[in-house]
């Protein structure tokens, strides 16, 4: 029988980050804000060592393989969010109807979109900033899942149905991702 080795990954820490470790609850904080994550996969150990956050697992199995890069890649995005964000920017598409989007607290209101009587909405997750300018809008934040999640939330509130979408193409469509 062949024992596997430990695997071991490292995260470097940089420079202005903080990185708080608490019995598997990782908190990052930096120049743009604070985010924190509760890690509960059993057999993933996250520690901090000399300016690194390590992530360690004895006795590998495949999930546990998986899970280390799985949680390696939040930790970085949080790292990635509190020090630079993330931007998508959204173009709202009309031909049809004259949409009109609105930000009200933490909903985005679609007006007459198909010329549809009734608003449509989309719900703005956590921490996440929409900000609409013309036929533009901008989503800013420092949780990468918030973010997307607005996004997508936005995408499927423009969703077509019912009318063949090659003939309308109206609709809140991506266009690029900082």
């Amino acid at each position: 029988m062949v024992v596997a080795a430990a695997i071991r990954e490292e995260i470097e820490i940089p420079e202005g980050v903080e990185v708080i470790i608490n019995n598997n609850e990782v908190t990052v904080k930096g120049p743009n804000g604070e985010d924190s994550r509760k890690f509960t996969y059993p057999n993933v150990d996250i520690n901090e060592v000399e300016n690194n956050v390590v992530l360690e697992t004895s006795f590998p199995r495949k999930k546990d393989k998986a899970m280390i890069g799985t949680t390696k890649a939040h930790i970085t995005n949080m790292i990635t969010g509190v020090t630079d964000g993330f931007e998508y920017h959204m173009k709202i598409v009309f031909a049809h109807f004259p949409m009109t989007v609105k930000v009200n607290k933490d909903i985005v209101v679609i007006d007459n979109f198909l010329g549809e009587r009734h608003p449509r909405t989309a719900k703005i997750v956590g921490s996440a900033k929409v900000v609409v300018k013309g036929d533009e809008v901008t989503i800013t934040g420092i949780n990468k899942e918030h973010v997307g999640q607005t996004m997508a939330n936005l995408e499927q509130a423009t969703k077509i149905r019912g009318r063949d979408p090659r003939v309308f193409q109206d609709g809140i469509y991506l266009i690029s991702k900082e």
